[in-house]
């Protein structure tokens, strides 16, 4: 991947590792998890279209209206509020190693739908070992209590949706503005899921963290996530691309130990490493571009053979 890209990966990695905290924030203050999913799009909404408008690029967009409907209803509208209600069920952590689920369902779409994105060789056994980590995790730390099995089978529809989604982008509209692209998108899901959250809004004034959740939540874990997003999928594809759904975990798992004092169990630690593993083979086992350099400087250093005694060095002669 390209230095461009890496650095997208690395921002949509972070951006997507934090909601789970903040998601979980809200919902545990009593915010329902369908008002949680509005209002971040909206927030987005209003961002990113507002951005758009101002470059000149919103225009783009039309005559791709059946095309946005189709990114956005598996991608956003159905997603979101499931992640919200799921984590109402299990730790923030846990959804978002569920999630990591996402890569493998893009290769079993792809073996139907787009060619180009099909695992092969040590991708897929990437893809596979990420998997057993979702098994482990599904396997050790939720099974047997029925109110997390219901809970991880929602985030597990998500992570569905968010396969599908890409792959729509990839094919119908990367060629367009990201901020018009998702600014539009984000706004058709937030008229759809308006309804669910006007019967239910919050029974109480939100409090003061869950309020800032809610904003952290709509502009940069949103609005500034889709932007990068876009860019990364128009370069390396939605097999690579969601990659991230790999690395946000780990965020995830130190946002919820650090700040909500949560404590992954045995199969959430083996399921991460598993899951870490399968993530760097499935980006073809090779590094960022920063730190191929740095370890190639390294190694020159090493090969260099070290001067002779009693020699004179020619600099300081």
């Amino acid at each position: 991947m390209s230095a461009r890209a890496w650095t997208c990966f690395a921002a949509v990695a972070t951006l997507w590792g934090i909601p789970y905290l903040f998601i979980k924030v809200a919902v545990d203050d009593g915010v329902p998890p369908a008002f949680v999913a509005w209002s971040r799009v909206t927030l987005g909404a209003v961002v990113l279209l507002t951005l758009a408008w101002r470059a000149g690029v919103l225009d783009t967009v039309r005559g791709r209206g059946k095309w946005l409907v189709a990114y956005a209803v598996p991608e956003i509208v159905i997603p979101f509020p499931l992640i919200a209600a799921g984590e109402q069920r299990i730790a923030s952590s846990l959804a978002a190693i569920m999630i990591a689920a996402v890569p493998l369902f893009i290769a079993l779409l792809a073996l139907r739908f787009d060619h180009a994105e099909r695992a092969e060789g040590r991708r897929l056994v990437g893809l596979f070992i990420g998997l057993a980590g979702v098994v482990a995790l599904v396997g050790i730390d939720v099974s047997g209590n029925p109110e997390e099995l219901l809970g991880a089978a929602m985030v597990l529809v998500a992570a569905f949706g968010y396969a599908v989604g890409p792959m729509v982008l990839k094919r119908t509209l990367a060629d367009l503005d990201p901020r018009a692209t998702m600014g539009s998108s984000l706004l058709i899901a937030s008229i759809a899921l308006a309804p669910a959250a006007a019967v239910h809004p919050p029974s109480t004034t939100p409090s003061s963290s869950a309020l800032i959740s809610l904003v952290v939540l709509g502009l940069f874990c949103t609005a500034a996530a889709f932007v990068f997003f876009a860019i990364l999928i128009a370069e390396v594809g939605p097999g690579r691309g969601l990659v991230i759904t790999y690395v946000a975990p780990v965020i995830a798992v130190a946002c919820g130990v650090t700040v909500l004092g949560e404590r992954p169990g045995v199969g959430a630690v083996a399921g991460l490493l598993l899951i870490l593993a399968g993530s760097w083979l499935s980006t073809d086992g090779r590094l960022p571009p920063g730190l191929t350099e740095l370890v190639a400087r390294r190694r020159g250093r090493r090969a260099e053979p070290a001067p002779a005694r009693g020699s004179v060095d020619p600099v300081s002669a």
